[in-house]
């Protein structure tokens, strides 16, 4: 029987060689995933009958997998699943699109994991543009050095969930995380652009930040439409300093801030440029 808080209608899992409809149970107190956070994901999205980038995020699943000891399979086969749970739902609905990997039988990677996958597919309304408020965490991104940050690891996701309730509890939406050296590093959910007399800025990947393939896209897509992109180390008053100040992230895509600290913001020119060009990618632009 199905263990959910969602509609088992708009929700579809891949798990044993099967789709279920809703979120069926696939972990027990001794997979090694359930206590000891050997699980990576991967977030995509589909809306208005496109999938941008999808290539890619499958792409990144298999190589976070990778960087955990875990035999995932090849990205064009978890992209062909994928697209199959597409197919489930009407044309142009919005998606959320999550391949994940786990280690089922193996403690702290003394020799071979037994890997268990499960591609989940569920409907979800892409966020609004009006944007969201931010205040700076106490919490920090680690290092490489700390954690597996050259995974899209479940494990994160504790440090960011902490983070966000503690923004919350302030009367912020979100938190701007800082990275070990005391430079920003990315919002707790997503990668954090400002832009300054016309320029845009945002943290350079430095072992802390997730390099979002969005963030990457939307880098690519504003220099060849002739917009200076620097990618540096970004102090914490250059982002209070700042124009505007917007997110990307494979969930909303790109998304205005509209309050930073005390600050009141108004979606900018360089934002309104970044998300229309992403749109015109997605869309075969």
């Amino acid at each position: 029987m199905a263990i959910s808080q969602y509609d088992d209608s708009k929700w579809w899992t891949y798990l044993d060689g099967k789709w279920h409809q809703g979120n069926p149970p696939f972990m027990g107190p001794w997979s090694d995933a359930s206590w000891l956070g050997s699980a990576i994901f991967d977030g995509a999205r589909a809306f208005e009958g496109v999938t941008p980038d999808l290539d890619l995020h499958c792409q990144r699943c298999e190589r976070s997998a990778l960087a955990f000891g875990l035999e995932p399979l090849k990205a064009g086969a978890i992209e062909e699943l994928v697209r199959d749970g597409i197919g489930k739902f009407p044309k142009n609905t919005p998606l959320y699109l999550r391949p994940m990997f786990w280690a089922e039988t193996n403690f702290l990677d003394p020799g071979p994991i037994e890997t268990r996958y499960s591609i989940s597919v569920h409907e979800s309304a892409m966020p609004s543009t009006k944007g969201f408020s931010a205040g700076l965490s106490s919490f920090r991104r680690p290092s490489y050095e700390y954690a597996p940050t050259d995974a899209k690891a479940a494990c994160h996701y504790a440090n960011s969930a902490r983070a966000i309730r503690e923004a919350q509890g302030k009367g912020f939406d979100n938190a701007v995380l800082l990275d070990p050296a005391g430079n920003v590093s990315e919002f707790s959910t997503s990668n954090l652009f400002h832009a300054k007399d016309g320029e845009v800025h945002t943290p350079i990947p430095n072992g802390t930040l997730l390099n979002g393939i969005t963030r990457q896209r939307v880098i690519k897509l504003l220099r060849k439409a002739g917009v200076t992109v620097h990618e540096r180390a970004v102090p914490w008053r250059d982002v209070l300093a700042a124009d505007e100040v917007f997110s990307t992230g494979n969930y909303g895509k790109v998304i205005p801030v509209t309050r930073i600290e005390t600050r009141d913001l108004q979606p900018g020119p360089l934002f309104k440029k970044a998300r229309e060009l992403y749109w015109e990618f997605a869309h075969g632009g």
